[in-house]
C-alpha cells in the first residue's frame, strides 16, 4: 500500500486491514487520539514508540514525546504534526 492509497482510506468508516501500527496512524490522523494512543502502548518495537512519540507531540506533551522518541531511536520532530505524521507513515508502510 502507498502513502496515498492509504490516506485515501482515511475517509473510510473503519481502518483498512494493516499492522497495528499503522492502525494507530489512521486513527490519529482521523483525531481519535485515545484509540491511536491505545494501539500504540501496546506495540513494544521502535515503530510503537515512533507513534507513541508522535501522539504525545499531537498532545501538547514535549517531555513524553521526547522520552518515547528516544525509545524509537529518532531524533525530535521539529517539522509540523501533518509533515510528520507523513513520514512516519510512509516509512512504515515501505517496511511491512
Amino acid at each position: 500500500m502507498t502513502i496515498d492509497e492509504f490516506r485515501a482510506t482515511l475517509a473510510d468508516a473503519e481502518p483498512p486491514a494493516v499492522a497495528p501500527v499503522l492502525r494507530a496512524m489512521w486513527h490519529a490522523a482521523n483525531g481519535n487520539w485515545n484509540e491511536a494512543h491505545r494501539i500504540a502502548q501496546d506495540i513494544n518495537d521502535p515503530s510503537g514508540a515512533w507513534v507513541h512519540a508522535h501522539l504525545h507531540r499531537a498532545e501538547g506533551d514535549s517531555g513524553n514525546a521526547r522520552y518515547w522518541y528516544h525509545q524509537a531511536a529518532q531524533g525530535e520532530a521539529t517539522d509540523s504534526l501533518e509533515a510528520e505524521w507523513e513520514r512516519i507513515a510512509t516509512e512504515l508502510l515501505g517496511k511491512l
